[in-house]
């Protein structure tokens, strides 16, 4: 589903992707993990395209788009989720969705007719907040949302654009235990229907989620594998994982 090859991005002398190669199969969920500044961000962006690579590629599907833009990225059916929440707070639940599926299906809202008239449209944007668990709160206004419903809120805005690749930057940062549940339950049901990158610091979720993980250490790659192979290899126990993994 996603192939990087060689991924360099460099900010001054620091090395935030240090020739970076790594595989994400379809329908999987492939944990990113590593300490602070190891540069997980940092190869979101690059995948998403809000950062260009100095070299290296980006495949998607086969297809080389590491020239493409972001929005022609989310066209081709890859999109993001940032460490803070972006939604337009003063719109509904329904109408942050309805304008994801527009950006998808290229309807254009009329100027001589009302919103509502747009009855397939609408109808998408439903079924997509039943699918994230907010099917009764469609009505409401994003600034309504505490904030793990916000988190599941812009996991939508991604299922809405017909993404078959989320890249989830840190799902569950700042949550409380049942917020990260929900969480977690969320991204569990959709493996094997969407593949999701997933940078998460919660190393609980990591490996009840993760089909596999990939360990990035100051730029680079140190392990992938399996959640069992991860948390026996003595490399990254040793650069990362420490006494986390221990109980």
């Amino acid at each position: 589903m996603l192939e990087l090859k060689a991924l360099r991005k460099s900010f001054g002398a620091l090395a935030a992707a240090d020739g970076v190669t790594l595989e994400v199969r379809p329908g999987e969920v492939h944990a990113l993990i590593g300490p602070n500044g190891a540069g997980k961000t940092t190869l979101v962006g690059l995948v998403a395209g809000t950062l260009a690579p100095e070299s290296g590629e980006v495949l998607f599907e086969g297809r080389d788009i590491t020239a493409l833009s972001a929005h022609e990225r989310v066209h081709a059916g890859l999109a993001r989720s940032y460490q803070v929440t972006s939604v337009f707070p003063e719109f509904t639940v329904e109408e942050n969705l309805a304008l994801a599926v527009q950006a998808r299906t290229g309807s254009s809202f009329s100027f001589w007719r009302p919103v509502a008239a747009e009855q397939a449209l609408f109808a998408q944007a439903r079924a997509v907040a039943t699918q994230v668990g907010l099917g009764e709160r469609a009505g409401l206004p994003a600034r309504a949302l505490s904030h793990g419903e916000r988190r599941a809120l812009e996991v939508g805005l991604g299922l809405a654009t017909g993404a078959r690749l989320l890249l989830l930057d840190e799902p569950m940062a700042g949550m409380g235990p049942e917020d990260s549940r929900r969480m977690v339950e969320l991204i569990a049901a959709l493996r094997g229907r969407v593949t999701v990158l997933l940078v998460e610091h919660d190393m609980d979720a990591v490996f009840r989620l993760a089909d596999h993980i990939s360990v990035l250490v100051a730029g680079r790659v140190i392990a992938t594998g399996a959640p069992d192979e991860i948390r026996a290899n003595p490399q990254v126990r040793s650069a990362y994982l420490g006494e986390e993994l221990a109980a």
